[in-house]
């Protein structure tokens, strides 16, 4: 019954923490205007730009994933490295999160790779991963800084007094918000809990961990970190471009609004749903855009990159199910 219980918080409570933030963002707005931004103001060269640079960043992740499993003697293929990043993020839509398990749980189906080394290389990926926006955050801070500044007083992270901050509606949001990533955090600290019952799970664990520091191409393997987030960039920035009513914004501030955006993806929504909606906004009406502009940007830019990761996500199984015939479905603990 615990068990049932705890599948059921880590579907329902991520949807019900992106439905509200979603509600409030978007609770006074005419839809009708997203469609006719798509069919009257849409520039499908730049979104092409933009959808491409996103497939090729998580491509060139499967093929930087590799290459950690070279130290611990593991030598997958290549394309179920690729099929199981795509894979992962697809599945992030229904659990947030739980695809970083998940496709490590592929790789044990098809390569039979040991869960725990596996789970282990994806730990350091997102050590990378967060290296790499405590820079972007850095650069920034140096190129845009009175933006950001404005931005963290106007979402009440600069709490001037506590009658101020338990008076502004966003509190409430970003309470709703943390109570959120608490809970999740909790249920999927249990579920490794449960996992490292598996004997010798830690030790091949910590093994996957120390994998980066054993690799031997150490500058292919910087490059290629260097290539994912300047292709995750390219895949924001260029959906500037696409509109009217953004296109007079330079790069400069699609990293800044990038930067905004990725912070609130930490909050465990179906990809990022409502929390980087509220960000993106927040930051794209500090630079002079309407708030219903904002909104149409964010609304549009969220619903077409989110099909993007459905249909990668559906690709990446379709061709795990075609190149590894005993292939099924795999659970959040690596099981099959």
């Amino acid at each position: 019954m615990k068990n049932l219980v705890s599948k059921l918080l880590k579907v329902v409570l991520p949807l019900l923490l992106g439905g509200f933030v979603m509600y409030w963002v978007y609770r006074d707005f005419d839809f009708e205007l997203a469609a006719d931004v798509l069919a009257n103001d849409t520039n499908w060269l730049w979104m092409t730009v933009s959808l491409l640079a996103g497939v090729m960043a998580n491509v060139i992740r499967g093929i930087r994933w590799k290459m950690l499993f070279q130290p611990l003697n593991h030598f997958p293929d290549k394309n179920n490295c690729i099929d199981a990043v795509f894979v992962s993020y697809a599945a992030n839509l229904v659990i947030p999160r739980v695809g970083e398990v998940s496709r490590c749980g592929i790789l044990t189906k098809c390569d039979g790779i040991p869960f725990g080394q596996s789970l282990g290389t994806v730990v350091t990926e997102r050590v990378v991963d967060m290296l790499c926006m405590l820079f972007l955050i850095g650069l920034a801070f140096l190129i845009q800084s009175p933006a950001l500044l404005r931005f963290f007083a106007e979402t009440g992270t600069k709490i001037p007094s506590w009658q101020h901050l338990i008076a502004s509606p966003w509190f409430y949001v970003s309470l709703f918000c943390v109570i959120g990533v608490v809970v999740l955090a909790w249920l999927l600290l249990r579920t490794i809990r449960v996992a490292e019952r598996v004997k010798g799970f830690v030790l091949n664990t910590w093994e996957g961990i120390n994998s980066l520091r054993k690799i031997t191409q150490r500058g292919t393997f910087a490059y290629l970190t260097v290539a994912i987030w300047l292709l995750y960039y390219v895949h924001f920035a260029a959906t500037f471009y696409c509109f009217s009513f953004t296109a007079q914004l330079d790069w400069a501030v699609g990293l800044v609004v990038f930067v905004a955006g990725t912070l609130a993806v930490i909050v465990p929504t179906p990809n990022g749903a409502g929390p980087w909606h509220f960000a993106v906004i927040t930051m794209l009406m500090l630079y002079g855009v309407s708030a219903t502009h904002a909104a149409l940007f964010a609304l549009v830019v969220h619903g077409i990159q989110t099909l993007l990761v459905i249909l990668t996500g559906l690709y990446g199984w379709l061709h795990l199910q075609h190149k590894n015939p005993g292939y099924r479905k795999i659970d959040n603990t690596g099981e099959v």
